[in-house]
């Protein structure tokens, strides 16, 4: 009988930080090997450390990396107060793919909540006024990421000569995908607001954790080898990380559990 894997210990605490006190989760994981430093637009300022990791030494890490964590916080801050999130009425728009849909109203839809025809994402009429669009575009969303990535991953995986158990498509704050051992693939369902080649290097990088479950230089070396442009495709997600992960927030919905490693 496989043995269940122990939540993570999570606690929220406070660090003065070059003389700014900030906020941040420690999640305590038993399956961390590392020690990360996580921070998104959304989930805030995360330190996941190892269970067995002595705590005493965490004031001295983050003293050491304050610049660092202050600089990716401002900026965060920054892309917000320019960047509201787009109201979502007909007319509005939301990336799909690197290009943008526009929402429009249909009176009689075709058996479906959304439907997308060629750059319009047609919307049952109903759904603008009953709270229930975000949802709605989430769940088709999660639908198209499952098709396309699925059959990514079924091709690469074909191409370097490796396979995988299943592909789950989840909503996680902080990571865009993740892997584990027992060759589950993990992929965030707002990967598909990128454009397809970075989409396909997220894939590609995963898969190739499943060789290398370390980010050593041995492994990024086969990320070169199998997509030379993975330095632009990991740049263009980091520019746009805070503009994808505000963009349809859906509170309502239940959180997701996550599984390891952050591209």
């Amino acid at each position: 009988m496989a043995r269940r894997r122990k939540p993570p210990v999570i606690e929220q605490r406070e660090a003065d930080i070059g003389g700014r006190i900030i906020r941040y989760t420690l999640r305590r994981s038993f399956q961390a090997h590392r020690l990360r430093l996580e921070i998104s637009p959304r989930a805030g300022f995360t330190v996941v450390v190892p269970h067995s990791y002595p705590l005493r030494r965490l004031h001295d890490l983050l003293d050491a990396r304050g610049r660092w964590i202050t600089k990716q916080l401002n900026r965060i801050e920054q892309e917000k107060s320019m960047s509201p999130p787009k109201q979502l009425e007909p007319g509005a728009t939301v990336p799909y793919l690197g290009r943008e849909l526009v929402l429009v109203r249909q009176e009689h839809q075709r058996g479906v909540d959304v439907y997308r025809h060629g750059d319009r994402l047609e919307i049952r009429s109903s759904l603008f006024s009953n709270g229930l669009l975000e949802p709605a575009l989430e769940k088709w969303y999660r639908a198209e990421a499952a098709v396309l990535i699925t059959a990514m991953a079924d091709r690469l995986s074909s191409r370097i000569g490796i396979g995988y158990r299943r592909i789950v498509i989840r909503g996680q704050k902080t990571r865009w995908a993740s892997c584990s051992r027992n060759k589950s693939l993990s992929f965030n369902w707002k990967l598909l607001m990128a454009p397809e080649p970075v989409i396909e290097y997220v894939v590609m990088h995963e898969l190739l954790h499943l060789k290398e479950m370390n980010h050593s230089e041995k492994f990024w070396e086969l990320v070169a080898l199998y997509c030379p442009n993975w330095r632009q495709h990991k740049k263009w997600l980091k520019r746009h990380e805070s503009d994808l992960t505000t963009r349809l927030c859906v509170p309502s919905l239940p959180p997701v559990p996550e599984q390891l490693r952050l591209i």
